[in-house]
């Protein structure tokens, strides 16, 4: 089994011949466009798994989304599941750093997952701020290597179903990326009120 530091190359490396575009995979896959194609079918799949023939209607811990990770993008990755040992950035926006994740992923289940799941019995507001809080930690951790936006996405879909509610419909958060982005960086002060109004915005009619 991969130590640590191991697993910190393989999740730095880039697949050979993709002009460092694609991550290293199982797949031998260096097209862009053919690794998105693989992800999103997968996801596909996953998504019938946990919100359809399985939802996990109980207490969420950070293992369902290990677990979950390593479902979607196991097939793909050797470190799909595994938490995420290198730093990580977004335009001029550096996520948790890697050696941060353990103590963030244990505060994480504390304050959102054990606080918030299951979503029974709650009210609109109550469940809005539930997801809105949820989403921008998970962010801000950036777990995985990986698709991080995509599970989060999952989650809050998980969250809104155990309320007795639809899916969100994510378009509005795509068709405006920078309101998103400044929404999370509000969430790192703790104002997650532009994130609560996008979480809205998703809820299903």
């Amino acid at each position: 089994m991969s130590n640590r530091y191991n697993a910190g190359d393989a999740q730095g490396a880039y697949e050979p011949g993709s002009g460092d575009r694609v991550l290293r995979n199982k797949l031998g896959i260096t097209d862009s466009e053919e690794i998105d194609a693989v992800e999103l079918l997968l996801l596909e799949q996953l998504y019938q798994a946990v919100l359809v023939e399985d939802l996990p209607d109980r207490r969420l811990r950070v293992a369902d989304l290990k677990t979950w990770h390593w479902r979607w993008l196991g097939n793909v990755y050797g470190w799909a599941g595994q938490e995420r040992s290198v730093n990580m950035g977004k335009r001029d926006f550096q996520f948790a750093a890697a050696a941060q994740i353990p103590r963030l992923l244990s505060v994480f289940e504390r304050d959102c997952l054990a606080r918030f799941t299951p979503c029974h019995d709650f009210s609109d507001d109550a469940l809005l701020e539930a997801i809105a809080v949820t989403h921008v930690e998970f962010i801000l951790i950036h777990p995985f290597r990986e698709g991080n936006g995509r599970l989060s996405r999952l989650l809050a879909d998980v969250m809104s179903v155990q309320a007795g509610n639809e899916p969100l419909d994510y378009s509005a958060w795509d068709a405006d990326k920078e309101g998103y982005f400044k929404a999370i960086h509000a969430g790192m002060a703790g104002d997650y009120s532009a994130m609560r109004q996008l979480v809205a915005l998703a809820r299903a009619d």
